[in-house]
Order: C-alpha cells, then structure tokens, then sequence
C-alpha cells in the first residue's frame, strides 16, 4: 500500500548540473542545480530554476545566457562545493581548482575538466514560487572524446554523471542499462 508523504519537491532522478555565468563584472561563476532537465527537442531546450537571491541568477539575467556543466562521479565534491559557497564571497573556481573556460558561442563560462558542456541561449524565463525557471535553447554540446561511443554519441557509463537524491539529500551514482529505449517496451505490445 502507498502511503502519501505530502507535496514535495521531489522527483527522481534529478541531475546534478553546474551552471555557469558570468557576473557584472565578468567574472565566471558557477552554482550547482538540481531542479533542471531537458523540456524541448525542437529547438533543443533545457531548463534550470534558480531562486532570485542567488549570485548567478543576475548573471543569467544580464547575459541572457549560461552553460551547463555536468560532473562525472569524480567531482562530486566540487559540484556540491558548486552548490553551497556563494560567488558573492569567493571564487569558486580558484577555491575548487577547477579552470573556467569562455564559450566561444554564449557569454557564459563552463568547467573545462566535467565531461559534457551545454551551451545556452536564454529563450524564456518563468516565474514560479520561489524559483525562476529559465529555458534555455541549446546552441552546442562539447563531449570529451574519452566518453564518446563507437558512433560518436555520449556514453552515459563513461561520463559516470552524478544524480541528485532529493528524498535524503544526497549524490548517486548511475547503474547499470537495463535496456534499449523504444525496444525493450516492444516485447509487451499487441502483435
């Protein structure tokens, strides 16, 4: 029998992704998001929601752009050190000794040692409580050739991204493939 826990916030999985902005001075920051995930395919879009008081909610607002960056297992500690340091207080990327790159496409820095870049154009913004959701439309995604498969596509076992547990607050892992998608499905369809 399911029992009801109330309304939370509270989905699963939910990535752990790091979005970098500039400040108003030019200055790269980053802050880690959970609260995010792919929300179009055509034109290809995500969305990250930030909460105002953040330092790099008025970097996306001025840019009109951020990257995603998105850790393997090994940078677990920097992608929460990401999540609870401010920008405001210190450089997080000088504290995480982690090199911020510039996009050569958006106004906005990525961490140049996570696996998998995503570079965003602002496309809308939402309010909503207390978070604003930004969508942001991908204009490209940088892979480090180590984590590409035979085709030249991300392999999710290489990357090794982490995953955010929102019922107990806490990093994960990715398992094992359990099966292919538009495939496995099939063997459970009427003929």
């Amino acid at each position: 029998m399911k029992q009801s826990i109330g309304a939370k916030p509270l989905a699963f999985p939910t990535p752990t992704w790091v979005v970098g902005t500039y400040d108003m001075n030019g200055k790269p920051n980053a802050m880690t998001v959970a609260w995010a995930g792919i929300c179009c395919s055509n034109p290809p879009c995500i969305s990250v929601s930030l909460r105002k008081a953040t330092y790099s909610y008025a970097g996306i607002i001025e840019n009109k752009a951020f990257t995603v960056s998105i850790p393997s297992e090994d940078f677990v500690k920097e992608a929460d050190y990401f999540g609870i340091a401010s920008g405001r207080d210190e450089d997080k990327f000088e504290c995480a000794c982690l090199t911020p790159v510039r996009s050569e496409l958006v106004p906005a820095p990525y961490i140049g040692e996570f696996p998998v870049v995503l570079e965003c154009r602002l496309l809308h913004s939402l309010e909503v409580g207390l978070h604003t959701m930004f969508v942001g439309e991908i204009v490209d995604i940088k892979v480090e050739e180590s984590v590409l498969d035979e085709n030249g596509n991300p392999d999710v076992e290489k990357i090794k991204p982490v995953i955010y547990g929102t019922g107990n607050r806490s990093y994960y892992s990715i398992g094992c493939n359990l099966g292919k998608a538009f495939s496995i499905g099939k063997k459970i369809m009427k003929p």
